[in-house]
């Protein structure tokens, strides 16, 4: 990544987001544009990178009659020749502005289109940045944003687009193999749209893919709790433990006591100090493989295990120092951070639904388009494990705290907490039980979003050659990014492997059209 100056990381501290949900949201690490002219194969000096195309998207694919709308797109035809494939990826949930670097080699999906002489685009998911069907995010218009229209998208786009490139107008699926690609929950998307409608794309790759819509994904912790130094897991359990006990005994001064060692006295409700303390968690999902001390959360993991330069043994140092040293971190550093000059209630409450937070319906509002995904069909509402399991968040925090936020963001919507429709959204698109040929599968042992994916621990989903699961040590859609298997050599093979399979199976494809 220090080589790709400008990598910006999914997961980073979001100010003045009181949903913490949004803050660990799935997102793929940016990257800087590589600054160099662009020539074809025959050498014939091309666009750049940064040229917006837009496509005549369906607003509504079950009424053609609504019209159109313009979906931005963004392709790099430097290595194509003629029979080579289209590689498509959507970043998902976010403005795809950024999200260029992706047609080059500085990432998987531009080696595939190198090793395979393709053409890569990225097209932007609608209701995100500026690829709008209507021009504002009310509950009415985000109607028609379903994972179902988000795959017809897809597939339309593939079927009918005539692309920018010399002979674009005749690469469409049987003239020309298309591979999807995603990563998080681009990487669900990919999954979900083969199983969903087969044959259009013959190949996919899904990174980190998020195939299993999962209400109380408690699991989200999982593998931060266990990746993470274990002096400082052991005491964020402590200090967990202790705000858990006190909620159970009614101890409403002890609680106020904590919260004020925190520099939190003035957040009125307890979910929400609760929610402040997975923010520091939240950061582990912007570590990749060549992040080093200076990153935010091992700067946390510091201030709670060294003390008088000597660190704290597995156990930690205990609870009394657990909660003055997190309390202090959090006091001189972490509270501008995610703060900056807002009040804490104004900042991390969740409770006054008059902020513009909750009303504005204006478009390029990722928070809100993603919120409503997330309250309809998918949930991975990240809270409190169940008493079985260590807790290094509270348990104070369930289902519903998240779920009451979906009535303040869409109250013309829900009269009441909704509970999103994860078992439809598993039964119509596989979920967990996909098998789909030709569908590339990677994922990382110390992502936060691993249990939702093919990988999750005691899934023991077989790797096959025609659907290979292949895991390195990486984080979240470590593989997507070149540089991170130059540091990684698991997450090397895990892109080998990938480029393996795709050429074994464009090598496969026949014309049909």
């Amino acid at each position: 990544m220090r080589a790709l100056t400008s990598l910006l990381l999914a997961g980073i501290a979001r100010a003045a987001i009181p949903n913490a949900m949004l803050r660990g949201m799935h997102s793929l690490p940016k990257l800087s544009v590589p600054e160099r002219s662009l020539t074809s194969m025959n050498g014939t000096a091309l666009p750049p990178i940064t040229t917006v195309y837009h496509f005549d998207q369906l607003i509504d694919h079950n009424n053609a009659g609504l019209g159109t709308f313009q979906q931005r797109y963004w392709m790099n035809w430097e290595f194509y020749e003629p029979g080579g494939p289209i590689i498509l990826m959507t970043p998902g949930e976010g403005n795809a502005d950024g999200y260029e670097a992706y047609t080059t080699n500085d990432t998987i999906n531009g080696l595939i289109a190198q090793q395979q002489n393709g053409a890569a685009i990225i097209i932007e998911h609608r209701f995100f940045g500026y690829s709008n069907p209507y021009d504002n995010l009310t509950s009415q218009s985000l109607a028609l944003l379903t994972i179902q229209q988000a795959i017809d998208d897809l597939v339309y786009f593939a079927t009918t687009a005539d692309l920018p490139m010399p002979g674009g107008d005749a690469v469409k699926p049987g003239q020309a193999p298309w591979i999807l690609i995603g990563g998080s929950y681009s990487g669900a998307l990919t999954s979900w749209t083969m199983v969903n409608k087969p044959g259009i794309f013959w190949a996919g790759y899904a990174s980190s893919g998020v195939v299993e819509a999962i209400t109380d994904y408690y699991d989200y912790f999982t593998p931060i709790r266990d990746y993470m130094p274990q002096n400082c897991s052991s005491d964020v359990e402590a200090v967990i433990s202790y705000l858990d006990d006190m909620y159970a005994a009614g101890d409403t001064t002890g609680i106020q006591t904590l919260k004020e060692a925190f520099g939190l006295g003035d957040i009125v409700h307890l979910e929400d100090f609760a929610t402040a303390l997975q923010y520091n968690l939240f950061d582990w999902q912007s570590l990749q493989p060549d992040v080093g001390p200076g990153a935010m959360f091992f700067e946390f993991c510091d201030a709670l295990e060294v003390k008088n330069g000597v660190n704290a043994g597995l156990e930690g140092w205990g609870l009394d120092n657990a909660i003055y040293s997190w309390g202090n971190f959090w006091n001189t550093t972490y509270y501008n951070h995610v703060c900056e000059n807002e009040d804490a209630e104004t900042c991390l409450g969740t409770y006054n639904t008059s902020q513009s937070y909750w009303t504005n319906v204006t478009v390029n509002n990722a928070n809100r388009s993603w919120f409503w995904m997330v309250c309809n069909q998918v949930g991975w509402y990240q809270v409190g494990p169940p008493e079985c399991e260590p807790a290094i968040v509270s348990r104070i925090l369930q289902p519903v705290y998240e779920q009451r936020q979906c009535v303040n963001m869409f109250p013309d919507a829900f009269a009441y907490p909704p509970q999103p429709t994860t078992a439809e959204t598993n039964g119509m698109y596989a979920g967990w039980d996909v098998d789909i040929p030709h569908l590339f599968f990677a994922n990382g042992l110390r992502d936060p979003w691993r249990e939702a994916t093919v990988s999750a621990d005691g899934l023991n989903k077989p790797n096959t050659t025609s659907r290979p699961i292949y895991e390195g040590d990486g984080f979240h859609c470590t593989d997507l990014v070149v540089q991170n298997g130059i540091v990684d050599a698991t997450v090397a093979a895990v892109q080998e492997a990938g480029l393996m399979f795709m050429k074994a199976w464009l090598a496969e494809w026949k014309p049909s059209a």
